[in-house]
Parts: structure tokens; sequence; C-alpha cells
């Protein structure tokens, strides 16, 4: 028995086996001793040649997952650069704090505004990250055309900031641009709140900054000089009570340091603060109030961080009662025939301008007024978009991602990414799912936007054919994440949603082909053709289901003695109920629907691109066969569309039994978890759960018109006990055993109940095409399409006046805004529901 477990483990790992097996028999005997170490030697001389082998095979295999695609990127190096995209250089593009504008560059200057309410009960509380802890009653931009403008409101507790900015085209390095901050306090503040303004920059390593001090210890002015912006300056107004009006009493504070990354900046402002300085204004009280006074880079910064990557980092505060109003300027060396300074009268007549023209750009392009919609309402269309746009960011940096050749995690290639985010506060990164749906209501904006987004998603695939789907680039994106969904792995997808954007800018060439955006359309397709192809590529073969034309989402969760369900988080459905006991037998609906409408895209692009399109057209054409899809997925019990998989239904969660010996102390013992309990066994099935899945065959629009199938799922849709709802379709069946249920003690429900807009936009969108096509049940459809739409945009618009934000989700029982907030990813295709643009 011992000489067989040895050889067993000698086989498995000869390189280790001996250090292994001495351990196991050891003082046995000498003799048998001597038999095994002439055995493992012999084995390590036979296996030599092929371990080898198989090490060199494993090492070219772990870096394809780092090795980019060697097709010509879409966008050029310098596509970014203020030479070739002067216009859309600056911008907002730091989503993830309140206010804050960089460059569309790897190692940008950054400029933000931090500030803290004085003479509070919580000194010191600095507002910076958007943060859903700080509480706000509601922030977001209420205009923001994408490119050169914005304005947007932040409603403190006591008080409200208004942040607008403009820029202005001139010179080398994309010109200049100014922010007005004013702050006005709340009619019901019991007196009027003294703010401290703490406007920053910092150079992230690259250039330098020259803090310019007056008298009082004021900081009137920041010089600086990049590789990127050569020479610049900062300009800091001093307070006034409005434009034209005198000027307010102020205390003014500043600090020059060095900082080890920019996610250290708030960090960095909240060790400065000293409270020796005293606020004290001709009228009122003398008072002590908090201020950036000194800060110095300890020894152990010191030695763990580079000097040569450290940044020069400025900080302006000004501590001011309210109401009061302050300029920005930030003007480029290489702008040197501009007619005046914007500043004062001449922003605000450029501020008006830019409004009058986002006024009616919105109009042309949503046509809510010709609608009817209430001025209310059409101010909430706008501010749901301009949230969209505003919360555009630009980021450069590193994933972390491993595949199964890697022993550890490895770091993607460095490269930049310029997407839209889901939530400024709780998701402000890119995710590839979200970044579709973002992009259905961007392109009806600007369709150059949109290409630009794609160009950029597509030129992060690297040699397999594989995009992160998560982008976590950066410190400041980590420092959001928690440490076990940093690490990308390659064998995990993500629902191919930017093939929906493609299908509308397809349609946008369709309808009119003469227009200039057209014009760009087929240079664009063609560079991205290769990257589309091998992306496609990619989900047919490693998401391919076990059956031909059948298809399975890989990652899974693996520990299902943990989960109620486990989790499918590849298919952005997150803890929607699968099959209960994850296997390679299963069979996803909603990634067979994914495939059937991204077939068809590959095929209508090559068309257009006069490429062989004949595999795609096949593809396409065995998926959209009903009777395939019927046979793999329609389950008769159900009267509807499910997975396919090893599934029971008998599962809870059951508190663990903890056996404790008698007299010994409970506490010593390991706490009682939450475990599941099966009480029948899995067998392979249909997936007996009705919800958004069901759906996908008919949200995807891949159903004939006269399919019977779609009379049962008008059925499902429009049944209170199924999906129906007055504030939308919820995300699973009100009926279903999983229905709000748990997955783990701290897994509350996610995908299990909630309303979520991006699948009630799909909804809405196909209720309206099978509402305008001929077939039996067109009558039925429109109807369903009037109601639901409805409710939908009364329900967000609702919830927007009430709560002073769009949100993740939406209760199903009461319409109330729940999740993440302000969540303007894929809540804002309200906008698009309301115009009704599909």
């Amino acid at each position: 028995m011992l000489t067989a477990d040895v050889v067993q483990l000698n086989d498995r790992c000869p390189q280790t086996s001996l250090l292994r097996s001495k351990e196991r028999w050891v003082g046995e005997g000498r003799g048998l001793q001597q038999v095994m170490v002439y055995q493992t030697q012999e084995r390590r001389k036979k296996h030599q040649l092929p371990h080898a082998r198989r090490r060199r095979r494993k090492l070219t295999l772990g870096r394809r997952v780092v090795t980019m695609h060697p097709s010509p990127r879409v966008l050029d190096a310098n596509s970014s650069s203020p030479a070739v995209s002067p216009e859309r250089y600056w911008g907002t593009y730091r989503p993830q704090v309140y206010f804050g504008m960089k460059t569309r560059s790897p190692r940008s200057v950054v400029t933000g505004l931090m500030w803290m309410r004085q003479f509070a009960e919580m000194d010191g509380n600095i507002r910076h990250t958007c943060e859903q802890g700080d509480h706000l009653l509601g922030y977001g931009w209420l205009m923001h055309d994408g490119v050169s403008f914005g304005v947007q409101e932040v409603h403190d507790r006591e008080f409200t900031l208004t942040t607008e900015f403009v820029k202005r085209m001139g010179g080398d390095h994309g010109g200049d641009w100014t922010w007005r901050i004013t702050a006005k306090q709340h009619s019901t503040a019991s007196s009027a709140p003294v703010i401290s303004l703490m406007f920053y920059a910092a150079t992230d390593v690259q250039g330098s900054l020259q803090a310019h001090v007056e008298e009082k210890n004021r900081l009137s002015s920041v010089t600086g000089t990049s590789e990127e912006l050569g020479n610049f300056k900062i300009t800091f107004g001093k307070p006034t009570a409005g434009e034209g009006a005198s000027g307010k009493y102020a205390r003014y504070n500043y600090l020059q340091t060095k900082s080890p990354g920019l996610d250290k900046l708030t960090d960095i402002v909240k060790n400065s603060l000293s409270h020796k300085f005293t606020f004290s204004p001709s009228k009122g009280e003398k008072r002590a109030y908090f201020a950036v006074d000194s800060y110095k880079v300890t020894n152990h910064q010191n030695q763990q961080n580079d000097p040569k990557m450290e940044s020069d980092f400025v900080v302006h505060q000004v501590t001011v009662q309210t109401p009061f109003q302050i300029e920005v300027l930030f003007e480029s060396g290489s702008f040197r025939e501009r007619p005046n300074q914007l500043v004062g009268s001449v922003l605000t007549d450029e501020l008006e301008k830019r409004k009058v023209a986002f006024d009616e750009k919105f109009e042309r392009s949503f046509g809510l007024q010709a609608k009817g919609f209430t001025s209310s309402q059409i101010e909430f269309a706008k501010a749901a978009l301009s949230n969209m746009l505003g919360g555009m960011g630009y980021f450069f940096g590193q994933s972390v991602v491993q595949s199964a050749y890697n022993e550890h995690p490895v770091l993607y290639p460095e490269g930049p990414l310029f997407t839209a985010v889901p939530s400024r506060s709780f998701f402000p990164r890119g995710f590839l799912w979200d970044e579709g749906f973002h992009q259905l209501l961007v392109s009806k904006w600007d369709t150059s936007l949109t290409q630009e987004v794609i160009a950029h998603w597509l030129d992060l695939i690297n040699v397999e054919g594989w995009i992160p789907r998560e982008q976590i680039l950066d410190d400041e994106a980590r420092g959001k994440v928690p440490s076990e969904f940093i690490v990308q792995h390659n064998e995990n997808a993500n629902p191919p949603t930017l093939f929906l954007a493609l299908q509308e800018l397809l349609e946008q060439l369709d309808a009119q082909p003469e227009l200039s955006s057209s014009q760009t359309m087929i240079p664009f397709l063609r560079r991205l053709y290769p990257r589309l192809q091998i992306w496609f590529e990619w989900f047919n073969t490693t998401q391919a289901g076990p059956i031909a034309n059948s298809y399975r989402w890989r990652g899974r969760d693996k520990d299902t003695n943990l989960f109620l369900n486990p989790k499918t988080l590849t298919s952005g459905l997150d803890d929607y109920p699968r099959a209960s006991h994850p296997s390679a037998d299963e069979r996803h609906v909603d990634l067979y629907c994914w495939m059937t409408l991204a077939s068809g895209i590959m095929a209508n692009v090559a068309r257009i691109l006069g490429e062989p399109h004949q595999v795609y057209e096949n593809t396409h054409r065995a998926l959209s066969n009903n009777d395939l899809l019927n046979k793999l997925h329609w389950s008769d019990n159900l009267h509807a569309f499910s997975d396919y998989g090893n599934h029971t239904q008998a599962v809870s969660l059951q508190q663990e039994k903890v056996f404790v010996p008698p007299g010994q102390p409970r506490h010593q013992f390991p706490v009682a978890r939450l475990v599941r309990s099966v009480r029948k066994a899995p067998k392979l099935q249909y997936v007996n759960a009705l919800g958004y899945v069901s759906l996908f065959p008919f949200l995807l629009q891949i159903l004939t018109p006269d399919s019977p199938k779609i009379d049962h799922i008008l059925r499902d849709i429009q049944d209170p006990d199924r999906l129906w709802t007055p504030y939308g379709l919820r995300s699973l069946a009100r009926s279903d055993p999983l229905y709000m249920k748990r997955n783990t003690e701290h897994d509350a429900p996610y995908w299990r109940g909630a309303i979520w807009i991006n699948i009630n936009y799909l909804a809405v969108r196909a209720l309206h095409h099978y509402g305008s096509t001929e077939g039996p049940y067109k009558e039925k459809a429109a109807t369903l399409y009037q109601e639901l739409r409805t409710n939908l945009i009364n329900n967000v618009y609702k919830q927007y006046v009430d709560t002073g934000y769009i949100w993740e989700q939406y209760s199903d029982s009461t319409g109330r805004g729940q999740g993440s907030h302000p969540f303007t990813g894929w809540s804002a295709l309200t906008v698009l529901i309301m115009a009704e643009e599909y």
C-alpha cells in the first residue's frame, strides 16, 4: 500500500515526489528507501524531456493572455492628442471626483475641487471623491455637451454648489478653460454656512508646478509645465457675492508638497489640516477653523516610493461665508492670440451661448418638447443624458489578468480607455457589458463619440480575442474594488453589448448615408473589422456549449456549498438563478441570443466592407431558426425559454451545525455559517426560473412575429404574479422560489426581483418592434408597449424628483430607487424610452 501511494505521487509530479515520499516512509527500512529513490531517479530521467517541453509550452500559452492582437490599432497612438483632437483634449474625465478635469493623456496634469463645511459638528469632513457615504441630497450634471461645457449642481446638507466650466479652443494644447463655483445656502439653513473650497493641481509624475503667493498667504496662481501641455497658468480669482458684486471677506491658505499617487490626494489634504487659523470677519465672532498647513512625506514613504515617481501637488484653500462665487482660469502658454480672458461677463456670455446650443441640439436629437413632455420632465431627461456624458472618463494603466497557464496573476499591457462609467460613486470604471447600453444613448447625441469609445474597447483585445470585462486600470480605480474582483480571467466573457451599439451605427448609416458622420463610418468599420472577427471567434469557441449551436457562460462560482445558487457574474446577471449545480452540460439561453445578434451584425459589417460574409450569415441563419431555439431552450413544463443544466429546486440555506464537545467553550470553535442544503439530487433538466433570461429571445427580437411563443411571453410580461409591476418588469417572477431570496448570508438579492432599466429598455424596444410588425400579436404588443413605457418613465422621473438621483435598480413592490446612486449608466436609457428612439 505504501509503495502504491508513492508511485502515484511520482507519476503525478516527478520533480517533487521524492521529498514528499521521504516524509511518508522515512524510518520504514533502508532497503525500501533505496528502492524508492532509485525508482524516482529513473522516472525523473524518463519524464525530464516531456516535462521541459510541457513547461515551455505552458510559458508560451501563458504569455498569450498578455499579448495584444497584431492587427493595426483602430485608433492611432496620438488619436487623443491636442494636435489630432484639440476639442476633446481637456475634459471632466475624472468621473470619480465631484468636480475635476484632466487631459486625455497617460500622465495628465489633473485639477480638482475639494470642500469642507467649517464650524460644523463634523469638522474636517472633506468632500472630494464621489462617495455614497457622504449622504449628499443629490448631485450631478444638469447640462453637459460631452465636449466644451457643463453645469452641475451638488446639494450638500445646508448649501448647494453649482460648478460650471467652459472651454475655449486656441494654441497647440487644447486651449483655455474656466471654472465658476457658486455657493448658495438652503432656505432651511439656520445660518449662512462658512465653507472652505480647496482647488488643486497635481502633475501625476509628469511636469512641475510653481506656486505664486501674495500677501495674507493667498495663492494667486500656479504656473507649470509638462511635456504634453507646454507652459500653462492657473489663476484663482477672489470670491465675490456674484458677478459684478463686491468682494467677500475670506481667509486663504495653501499647500505645496509632493504626492506619491493621485489616489493619495485626499489623505494628504486631511493629514495637512491644522486648527490654528482664525476666521474673523468684521461682523461676527472670531473662530478657529481648519486649513491646510504643511505636509511632509515620511521616511517610510520615501523608502517605499521612487522620488522620480512623485508628483507636484498644490492646493489653494479659500474659506468664505455663503453666498459667494469664485472663478478659476486655466490658460495655455501656446494660446497667444486670445481676444480676452474667459472670466466675468465674458464667461457668462459664453455659458449662455453653450446652454442655448445644448437645448437646441437636445430637442433636435430627442424631440421631447414635441412629444408633449413637461418642462420638468425635459430637465430630468437633460440631466440623465448630461450625467452619461459628464460621467465619461479617460483611464490609463494595466489590468491584472490570469489564464489557466499562469501560476500567478500578471499585468496586462498598459493602455488607455475612454469610456462612460455606470456610477460615479460606486462603479467609476469601465464595464464591458454596460458600455454597449451606454453607447445606445451616446450615439443618438454624438456618433463620433461612440465610434471612439468602441475603438478604445476593441483596442484592448489580446491575441486570443479576449477583452477583460472590467477595466481597473490604476491605483484610484483599484481603491474602489474589493480585492477578490481585481483579477480578470481570460476564460470569462461578458455580454457583447457593443454589438447593440454597432447595430445602431449601421442603422444610422443605412438611413442617412449622405451625412458627414456616415462618411467616416466605412473607414472606421474597416479598421475595426479584424478585431471584431477575433472577438466573435473567441466567443464562438471559448463559450461554446455541450452540443452544436449551444453556448455556456464560463466562470460560474464553483463553491456550491456556500451559495443558494452559484452566481454567473460573467453573464452580467450575477445571482439570477441558473442550474443549481454548475457543470459542462449547461446551455444558457441569454448567451445563445447574444451570439445570434452578434453573428447577424458580423454578417452585415462584412457585407458592407465587401468581405466574405457567408460564414457569419450561415451561423446567423442557424441560430435564428426558431425550431433550433425551441429545441435547445423551450421548457414545455414552464411554457418559457429556459437554461438547461444539472439542476434541482430543492435547495435552501440552513444554519451549519458545529459540534462542540461537552465542556468545551463555544467561542473557541468556528462561527456557524449559512450553508446550502440539497434535499433532492440534481438532474439534467430545464432550469425552471422565470424572469429576464426567459425573455431574451423576445428582447433581442430573435422570435419571428408569428411565433406562438410570443403569446406565452406577453402573458408572462403582463402577469402581476410574474413580471408585471406598475414601475417596470421585475427581474424574477414573484412566484419563483428564489424570488428575493438571499444568495448567501451576506449577499442580498440582486437580480431576483428588482427592476433594471437596461433590460426594461430592451423589453420596450421589443414591444415596439412586435407592436409595429404584422403578426398575430401586433395589437397586444402595442398595448403593452404603451403601458410599460409610461410606467417606466413615470417611476424613474418620480424617484429622481423625490430623491435627487437616478438609481441602479428599482423596487418591484414600491418603485423606490435602490442600489448605487447616482447610476446614470444604463438607467439613463430612460431618455431613449421617452424619445421612442430604438
